[in-house]
């Protein structure tokens, strides 16, 4: 649900499909190359983008502990 809300507009969040923003990269991507830790830090800190459509989120500890064991269920 959180990634529906927050992420879904953007990128693809599930094991297939495309991103419906091209510039944002598919989940189950983000998780081949960056460290679930890293994500888990990212996530409390605020992710810093390369770009301004990016929205700053604040999530809750218990938030970011399901986004990131969720991203990781997708690495294959």
């Amino acid at each position: 649900e959180i990634l529906v809300k927050n992420c879904a507009r953007c990128h693809a969040i599930d094991m297939t499909g495309n991103s419906p923003l091209a510039m944002s990269p598919p989940f189950r991507d983000v998780i081949k190359r960056y460290d679930a830790s890293n994500l888990e830090e990212a996530l409390a800190e605020g992710i810093v983008t390369g770009h301004n459509e990016m929205p700053e989120f604040t999530f809750e500890t218990d938030q970011i502990t399901a986004i990131t064991a969720y991203v990781s269920s997708l690495k294959k």
